[in-house]
């Protein structure tokens, strides 16, 4: 896995930007933003939202309304988008959005825990194409339990399937990152790893998610690359 990391890591590095800012402290206020202003992106061909959508591929497998993750149908006006890693090595999207509609992805409904008793998102993405579980304007369950990350922010599930190209995926995501920053107006700096939002009653409180992007459990350089990535595409867009 060291190795699959490391060539990953190096595909990435490749076409990163010079600096972007580092996400500040995690218990903060959910609506500051402490990224500073990205690094200009390099040159690239304008898109359109159409054209960059048809390279993420997405496939719409909602779970079915009322159902499991979506028996509760909260609203939400999304200001965050958190990006997750599934660390599940034997399922790509399709599989997980089966999981998911199945209800087999359960999470136990506590006081300070899960709040419908299962796991859901809204998409997964793999080296071959995305999978959208439920509508944007929706909350999950992916994050911080009652938290903002869960009542303010879109999740997205980065597959780690055996056999998966892992740097075709996180291009991928940060793909569909920049078309649902441009769709709802959400700043780069509230783009945040699931690091980000804290769960009480965990320890330690900010998960080591997505693994493959922190250093050490914690945001750093890799998390600097990924960004620099979805900016790329975000000025893509906005050519």
């Amino acid at each position: 896995m060291k190795a699959l990391q490391q060539i990953f890591l190096l595909g990435l590095l490749a076409f990163a930007c010079s600096q972007c800012g580092q996400i500040g402290p995690p218990g903060g206020r959910p609506d500051v933003c402490y990224l500073p202003p990205p690094a200009e992106a390099g040159p690239g061909s304008p898109q359109s939202m159409k054209q960059m959508m048809r390279e993420v591929n997405l496939k719409v497998d909602m779970v079915p309304r009322g159902t499991h993750g979506r028996k509760v149908v909260r609203p939400m006006t999304p200001r965050y988008i958190t990006i997750h890693s599934t660390e599940n090595y034997s399922a790509g999207a399709r599989q997980h959005s089966l999981a998911l509609k199945n209800g087999a992805l359960r999470s136990p409904k506590t006081k300070n825990g899960n709040r419908i008793g299962y796991l859901i998102w809204h998409f997964t993405i793999d080296d071959h194409l995305a999978v959208q579980h439920m509508p944007t304007n929706e909350q999950g369950e992916h994050a911080d339990f009652h938290g903002p990350g869960n009542r303010l922010s879109i999740g997205l599930e980065m597959c780690e399937n055996r056999g998966g190209n892992l740097t075709a995926t996180v291009e991928r995501s940060a793909k569909l990152t920049a078309v649902l920053m441009k769709r709802n107006g959400i700043p780069l700096c509230n783009v945040v790893p699931h690091y980000h939002w804290p769960r009480a009653g965990k320890h330690p409180p900010n998960k080591n998610c997505p693994h493959f992007l922190m250093e050490h459990g914690h945001p750093g350089y890799k998390w600097r690359v990924f960004l620099s990535r979805v900016n790329y595409y975000y000025k893509r867009l906005n050519g």
